[in-house]
């Protein structure tokens, strides 16, 4: 649905990289193809769980889920196998980028997160409010 650059702090730390590419899709979109993933729940700045699937094998990390939502996946994009493809519609917490990291000319960059209303195309923010419904329908029922 979308692609962060995010150059946070957290992001430097857990993966020991200047940052992350994460490209948000419907959690029902992501497949296991082998094993089960390991969770891991780190602490965050809002207090809200960041819980962190890795592969079980060599403990990389494949997507998060914030604020266990369940719905909504931030699949690491460098895991894949073409990685290359997917360029970042935003670069976020861009205040604390590497000073000698370059953003490309023309990027739409953000100190902090942004408004996802005002930046996420239409069709996008049509297949976030449908996996929302979902899920929120689901947790009715």
């Amino acid at each position: 649905m979308f692609v962060h650059c995010c150059h946070c702090s957290d992001c430097q730390r857990q993966l020991g990289s200047a940052f992350v590419i994460n490209g948000i899709v419907e959690a029902e979109n992501v497949e296991i193809l082998q094993g089960a993933p390991v969770t891991i729940t780190l602490s965050t700045d809002s207090g809200r769980p960041h819980d962190v699937y890795r592969c079980a094998r060599c403990q990389s990390p494949l997507w998060s889920d914030y604020g266990r939502r369940k719905w909504l996946s931030f699949l690491r994009l460098a895991t894949l196998d073409r990685p290359s493809a997917f360029t970042p519609d935003v670069h976020i917490y861009t205040r604390s980028k590497l000073d000698w990291v370059p953003l490309p000319e023309g990027a739409r960059d953000f100190e902090a997160y942004y408004d996802v209303k005002a930046e996420w195309p239409k069709e996008s923010l049509e297949r976030l409010n449908e996996a929302r419904a979902r899920a929120w329908g689901a947790a009715g029922s």
